[in-house]
């Protein structure tokens, strides 16, 4: 079972005194709930907010399900679309680990980041111990509660109804999602690709400006290394061959590796030019294809070169209808030796 944890987004404050006057809208962790809500202030210091100041959340760290509020606990993005204490409403969830789209925004948010908000803390008092003696009703009782009753099944079937419809359209949705999430991607790769052969290319090498102000003709050369998940771009002197200037693309431990985007995040950066956003927050791939690199989920240590046809696992390669290919995960989508 999840653990279930509390959390206290500010509402407002007493009086501008208070030490939580200037934290409006941010969020805490409560670690003892009383009459008042206790939120560690330091190693050794609880500090109190009122009930009335605060809002509650109840959370469990696990995967979500599509519907679902999340809160941000961590917002570790640098793009602004959103920041701790936000809370979002489950689009797609995209892989296994527990990465998810929102309906706020298009940006992804890793498992790390945030935790669902579940609603075990809400309860009907009213209804507590609470029962219906139909024998003790007069006839007109009778009849206006049979009418209640009536319109309360007439508005549980309508609402089942929409339910129904609405998650067949979040399955519509997610897979909407997946395929463009997918076309996007394959649109940054197509354009990283036509950036690298136009910086790389300029007629006699490429102009780079040294630190004196003399200006360099330089071939392009790449270092790839795919077990590091890194690329390095060099820019060597053609008459002199000596380095210039280098640039270091190197793939964060939990996105898709790609050759591509990696030369032409390392050479603009080499160049001194700027990285388009799109290249550093590329979306990850959705759909297994030929040549991929794939991570069983079973085994993390074993990966698997996806080729045409059904090659045997023991090669280190697996099919298209291979369970790995179903169910791994893709660590480079790079695919150079299919000449993609």
């Amino acid at each position: 079972m999840a653990e279930t944890k509390k959390y206290v987004r500010i509402k407002k404050a007493p009086h501008e005194a208070s030490w939580y006057a200037t934290k409006i809208g941010q969020v805490f962790e409560v670690e003892h709930e009383g009459p008042t809500y206790l939120i560690r202030t330091g190693p050794n210091h609880l500090s109190a907010i009122r009930k009335e100041d605060a809002e509650l959340f109840v959370t469990e760290n696990r995967r979500p399900k599509i519907g679902e509020r999340v809160l941000i606990t961590y917002g570790i993005t640098s793009s602004g679309d959103y920041k701790t204490g936000d809370i979002c409403t489950v689009r797609s969830v995209v892989d296994i680990y527990g990465t998810i789209t929102v309906k706020e925004h298009g940006n992804y948010v890793i498992a790390r980041e945030y935790e669902v908000i579940v609603n075990n803390e809400v309860k009907n008092e009213e209804a507590d111990g609470m029962g219906i003696d139909l024998n003790a009703m007069g006839y007109d009782e009778l009849m206006a509660h049979g009418d209640a009753v009536m319109e309360a099944i007439k508005k549980r079937m309508f609402q089942e109804g929409f339910r129904s419809a609405k998650q067949a359209q979040r399955k519509l949705a997610k897979i909407n999602t997946e395929k463009s999430a997918q076309a996007r991607r394959d649109e940054i790769v197509e354009q990283s690709k036509a950036d690298v052969e136009k910086l790389s290319n300029y007629g006699d090498g490429v102009r780079y400006v040294t630190g004196t102000g003399s200006v360099a003709t330089c071939k392009v050369e790449f270092v790839v290394n795919s077990d590091k998940r890194a690329v390095v771009a060099l820019l060597k002197g053609l008459r002199t061959g000596k380095v210039y200037a280098k640039g270091i693309a190197k793939a964060a431990p939990d996105d898709c590796f790609n050759v591509h985007i990696g030369k032409a995040i390392a050479l603009r950066r080499a160049l001194g030019l700027k990285v388009p956003d799109e290249y550093l927050n590329a979306p990850q791939p959705t759909e297994v294809r030929v040549g991929d690199v794939v991570r069983s989920t079973v085994d993390k240590s074993k990966e698997y070169v996806i080729a045409k046809g059904e090659k045997a696992w023991c090669d280190g390669m697996a099919g298209l209808s291979s369970m790995a290919a179903k169910y791994g995960r893709i660590i480079n989508d790079s695919r150079e030796e299919v000449g993609e």
